[in-house]
């Protein structure tokens, strides 16, 4: 595998605006009301480098930022601060003609293939969309070509091409996602969630399917999952977040061998065991904070058993660990953690 970054994002912060609670929020401004405006703060200084050829997992609780680093990376949603790099090349700031060199190489498969597909479009008009804007030097021979070896290599009968998504299962639909992304021949492909919508058999084919053409076409994924399985089988690198941040970056037999964040240390702890010496899940006492605020401090802070003053006033630094692990907490890093 080479370790030449891929992907290099640097303090990437997204923040959205949104209106404020009902009750209690009117203003009254130069006669007219109006509503108050509060902001989410969804990213808090995200640090990530995501190596050729690796697969880099993101997990975290619902709402601690995954889908929202997925789609400010893809351009979907602009950043509010930050820059992220693609082969040393800046791209956060690009506008849309300008990132389209872009698109080729990034491709994203979403969560719900019940939503991410066109209804109106048959197979055959979703994959030879993408295929004829990237390679208008193919003849329609040529496209047909590349769309029946396109549905082959993911499962699905080239007789099917002129069906509707609504004629397939989820699986195959998720399969004709891939497909899709595949159609422009990317180096970089973001999975959000691509397993959540399927029943736990077909999860395990379309995973297998993409470990296949990672090994085939030397892919680079980041994938975000809830399914701590998941991670353990596919991937190389783990980067648990918490509230907007990252607290734990390691490869995944180091954080599955030894965790080293108490966040981290509760989520697998949860993870059901067949042996004999299982340990009590460890139960986190209190609430996640809110997001409206931006955190002052450990974004873990209301929720950890180690804090102390420090915690609540100075947001902990990523700090490389022996095992090369990089962790960010300062009862790690003060030696309170045991």
């Amino acid at each position: 595998m080479n370790t030449t970054p891929l992907i290099q994002i640097s303090h990437l912060e997204k923040s959205f605006i949104t209106k404020s609670s009902w009750i209690g929020q009117w203003r009254l401004r130069r006669g007219k009301i109006r509503r108050s405006k509060e902001s989410v703060h969804a990213l808090n200084g995200v640090n990530l480098t995501i190596n050729q050829g690796e697969t880099l997992c993101i997990v975290g609780e619902t709402g601690c930022g995954k889908s929202t680093l997925a789609r400010v990376l893809m351009g979907l949603t602009p950043a509010t601060s930050g820059e992220i790099h693609y082969q040393d090349q800046r791209i956060d700031h690009l506008n849309d003609h300008k990132r389209m060199m872009f698109r080729r190489r990034m491709q994203m498969v979403f969560q719900n293939p019940y939503a991410s597909l066109n209804p109106r479009m048959t197979v055959y008009q979703t994959l030879s969309e993408p295929i004829a804007f990237h390679n208008q030097q193919l003849n329609r021979a040529e496209i047909n070509l590349q769309i029946e070896d396109l549905l082959e290599s993911v499962g699905i009968s080239p007789s099917s091409a002129d069906r509707y998504p609504h004629e397939f299962s989820g699986g195959q639909r998720q399969r004709i996602s891939l497909a899709r992304a595949l159609s422009v021949e990317p180096d970089f492909i973001v999975a959000d969630e691509p397993l959540s919508a399927l029943d736990v058999s077909v999860q395990a084919q379309v995973l297998n399917l993409m470990m296949d053409k990672q090994e085939e076409r030397n892919l680079t994924y980041l994938f975000i999952t809830h399914d701590l399985a998941v991670v353990e089988h596919f991937a190389t690198r783990v980067a648990v977040m918490y509230l907007g941040r990252v607290c734990e970056l390691a490869s995944t037999k180091a954080l599955f061998s030894s965790p080293k964040h108490p966040y981290t240390q509760a989520l697998l702890s949860a993870i059901p065991r067949l042996d004999s010496n299982m340990t009590q899940p460890i139960r986190l006492i209190g609430e996640v904070p809110t997001q409206i605020e931006k955190p002052i401090g450990c974004v873990f802070q209301a929720r950890c058993p180690y804090a102390n003053q420090r915690c609540y006033e100075t947001s902990p630094k990523m700090l490389r660990q022996t095992d090369g692990s990089s962790v960010a907490c300062h009862a790690i890093e003060e030696g309170r953690l045991s």
